[in-house]
């Protein structure tokens, strides 16, 4: 059998290991981590290898060249341009024949058992068998579902946390028949994931998937390099270390000189022609490569040092990777997680702090402190941006140079001479930070049009009028000691999951574009984003209706900028207005989620005695909005949506309805009673907007998890300043006091929990919730949803925190509770293993 190894890859999130230097040629206790593949495959009798390669080709080749000396025969196919893992192997169809084959990653760590697989491969008669492992946190990998006959059911690549039903991942490692690639046109691209094996599915080819044993780890960050090191070094994964083994755990190379006064301690691994000074300590899970240096004195504990570095005298070196040709002079201290380019030098006496990564080629000075961290506290352990964008706690996690480097990320994902919006909320730290990130774009050749203070809708609208992205700065809604820094698209809509992680990808690795000084962006301040966006206000309402109605409106403020405009637009319809908290007040701004209760009992209290139709409350970020009607009684939550769904309905024919996948049912049954139609949405925020844009006006109104509100006949995104105003002209053609329209809604019990839970076991909890429903009336819409008698329950990961998310419904508030209970009482059970 013959053997296909994927080695193009550029291993973009290795850098600065991999700016020159291929992934697959990155060494794990000393050898290449392709090698160890190599050896993998030659222990299990597969000694016909063939190689695909893309980024820096000629190394690999000239590094094990025909494969003899391995003990294998290794041809080449070398790709021009990428065509997916399997546009890849249908380039070297020819050298494969009518075999069938077996397809591994360069950049795995692995000692699976690939006889037991290929094995399972043939009794299974498949026309492929994907190797899984099951692991804490699946969302970086591709998440598959088998079932009792091994038969896979059901893939998804890189899924969100509520797409995530299981915890079994694919390893990229597979068992194939020559027939698959015939599903594939020449010079193409294909990818398994995405092309290949959802295609099989399609097609009901027979497609299984096999739980291996064994190690196995993905190469993909610079955390999974340094420990992949430390378990070959452990003997976690069965490898063979170059060297002899002069002692259980301590590995020397050929003509290494190790003076008698040094101490190493393993396990650690000591490459070829290393010279060890005297009074050298080694401590365990420590890796020096070939030709290295170590001076007297110097301290070396879960080190990796890569060939041809030296380590000057009294030096200490922690938790660190050093790539190859690196000069560490005398006394210098390099701590944890520490990433130090090839061919860099640092002078005697500086200190290269935690995370901290240096390029090729750098030079530190003698005695400084290298200052720019990688990653800024905990908050961003693999991940920059949560469930809304990026999160932290301001001037600590988001920093000024947090958010330079943030502006700089965005703008070298886009092209030179693009225009952003940016724009923030009234808080000082806001202004602050929303300048660093126009820094950060202007300095790699994006232009930046600054709007300055604005409510975010009022953003959404300039971006989809005349922008390519947008970003807006401010109080997050949900927490106000944390800042919310959100990315928009050219339609005014939050960033995708694919374009977050190009952002991310270059954040982490600093990859940022050089601009020379003629080229750098260009700031503007437009003068009128606010008169374009009320012409377009007014342009899709009906004004004629609201005049005519004369209604007297309360609305509070709440101290935010939707003041700025929401007046103007009002007094232009002929609508009485009394406003409360119109009015800037930072300091309230971070109160206003703890106030909102009272503000809510103030606006009933003035609605009812001013004898006002409706009484309106707005967030301060101008996106949600709760109502308070003539008699005093708050609408919000659910009954909002309700309450909407028949304003509508009653108005637009056929109307289609969109709203999150926990609101009650009781938004059906008020729906069918108007003929429209209602649409079940995932509760994420950009999930939501992306509906409305790609729909349209024909999407009637759409209502958010946290009842933000869309009206797609103006802008496919949340905003309460025109939600605000669209209700008054849905009341206003009822003919009738809100209050009776209210009194007509439905009844329904609602009942909600949050619970905690390790982040390294939700995926297995899903994949075991799931597994439990058999099957049978069960929704995977977003998290799972299961239908019992009289009501359903929801389980939904959060994205954000290490918790679950639980709703139910029930034909009583003590029968949703019990089935939120009930539910929340297995996630429990599972958690605790």
């Amino acid at each position: 059998m013959k053997a296909i190894v994927m080695a193009g890859g550029e291993g973009s999130r290795l850098r600065p290991l991999t700016s020159r230097r291929p992934k697959p040629l990155v060494p794990i206790a000393n050898k290449p981590v392709m090698h160890h593949v190599v050896d993998l495959l030659r222990r299990h009798g597969i000694t016909e290898v063939i190689a695909t390669l893309h980024y820096l080709a000629d190394e690999i080749e000239n590094y094990f060249g025909d494969g003899d000396e391995l003990g294998v025969s290794i041809s080449y196919v070398v790709e021009d341009t990428p065509r997916g893992t399997a546009g890849a192997i249908k380039q070297a169809q020819p050298l494969l024949g009518d075999q069938r084959f077996v397809v591994v990653s360069a950049d795995a760590l692995t000692d699976i058992n690939l006889s037991e697989l290929i094995d399972v491969h043939k009794r299974t008669g498949g026309a492929a068998t994907i190797a899984l492992r099951r692991v804490a946190n699946p969302l970086e990998f591709g998440v598959v579902v088998v079932d009792e006959h091994q038969r896979v059911t059901r893939f998804l690549e890189k899924p969100s946390w509520g797409e995530i039903f299981s915890d079994t991942i694919n390893t990229g490692i597979y068992v194939i028949e020559p027939e698959v690639l015939d599903l594939m046109e020449p010079d193409n691209s294909y990818d398994f994931a995405h092309d290949i094996f959802p295609r099989m599915l399609r097609d009901g080819r027979p497609l299984y998937g096999h739980v291996t044993g064994g190690y196995w780890s993905d190469i993909g960050n610079l955390q999974q390099y340094l420990q992949a090191n430390y378990d070959a070094l452990a003997g976690a994964v069965k490898v063979e270390i170059p060297g002899i083994e002069l002692r259980p755990g301590v590995w020397v190379g050929a003509n290494a000189e190790i003076s008698a006064q040094a101490q190493i301690h393993g396990p650690a691994c000591i490459g070829r022609d290393v010279t060890i000074e005297g009074g050298v300590v080694i401590e365990e899970l420590t890796s020096i490569g070939d030709s290295a240096i170590v001076a007297k004195d110097a301290r070396l504990h879960r080190a990796i040092a890569w060939e041809d570095v030296y380590v000057g005298e009294g030096a200490s070196l922690t938790g660190c990777t050093l790539a190859d040709h690196v000069i560490v002079k005398d006394r210098v201290t390099i701590m944890e997680g520490a990433v130090i380019g090839r061919g860099s030098t640092l002078g005697s006496g500086s200190t290269v702090p935690a995370n901290i990564k240096l390029w090729p080629d750098k030079s530190v000075a003698s005695g400084s402190i290298v200052s720019m961290s990688l990653i800024y506290g905990i908050k961003w352990p693999g991940s920059l941006f949560g469930a809304d964008g990026v999160s932290g706690l301001a001037n600590i996690e988001i920093t000024p140079e947090f958010a330079l480097k943030l502006g700089q990320a965005l703008g070298s994902v886009l092209r030179p001479g693009q225009n952003v919006m940016t724009s923030r909320d009234a808080h000082p730290a806001s202004r602050l930070t929303n300048r660093c990130i126009i820094a950060g774009l202007l300095s790699v050749g994006t232009n930046v049009h600054d709007l300055r203070e604005n409510p975010v809708p009022v953003s959404r609208y300039a971006v989809r009028m005349s922008a390519d992205a947008g970003v807006h700065t401010g109080i997050s809604p949900y927490d106000p000691d944390q800042f919310l820094i959100e990315f928009f698209d050219a339609h005014g809509v939050n960033l995708d999951k694919g374009m977050e992680r190009k952002i991310e990808n270059i954040f982490f690795r600093e990859d940022f574009r050089r601009t020379p000084m003629h080229s750098v962006g260009v700031l503007g301040f437009p003068e009128r984003s606010i008169e374009a966006y009320i012409d377009g206000f007014l342009a899709a309402l009906a004004p004629r209706a609201l005049a005519a109605a004369k209604m007297r409106v309360v609305i509070d403020y709440a101290h935010g900028n939707a003041s700025l405009i929401l007046p103007r637009i009002l007094s232009t319809l002929g609508i009485e207005t009394i406003a409360l908290n119109a009015f800037f007040d930072s300091s309230q701004l971070l109160a206003f989620t703890a106030n909102r209760a009272r503000h809510l009992e103030q606006l009933a209290n003035v609605t009812t005695s001013l004898k006002a139709a409706l009484g309106i409350l707005l967030d301060q970020r101008g996106e949600s909005l709760a109502l308070v009607d003539d008699r005093g009684r708050i609408i919000e939550g659910s009954r909002l949506l309700a309450l909407l769904t028949v304003l509508v309905a009653s108005v637009v024919p056929h109307a289609r309805i969109a709203v999150p996948v926990m609101a009650p049912t009781a938004i059906e049954t008020v729906a069918e009673l108007y003929g429209a139609t209602v649409v079940r949405t995932r509760t994420e925020r950009r999930s939501m907007m992306a509906l409305a844009a790609q729909e349209g006006s024909s999407l009637a109104f759409a209502g958010g998890a946290n009842y933000e509100l869309i009206f797609p006949e103006f802008a496919p995104v949340f905003d309460s300043l025109y939600g605000a105003a669209k209700i008054m002209e849905l009341i206003a053609s009822q003919g009738r006091p809100l209050s009776a329209i209210v009194d007509e809604l439905p009844s329904w019990h609602l009942a909600s929990r949050r619970d905690h839970c390790p982040w390294e076991r939700k995926g297995e909890i899903m994949r075991r919730l799931l597994a439990e429903t058999n099957g049978e009336n069960v929704q995977l819409t977003d998290g799972i949803r299961v239908t019992r008698d009289g009501g359903w329950v929801l389980v939904l990961p959060d994205a954000s925190d290490p918790l679950f998310n639980v709703f139910a419904e029930g034909r009583s508030d003590a029968e949703a509770r019990h089935y939120a209970d009930e539910i929340a009482s297995r996630i429990e059970e599972l958690a605790r293993g």
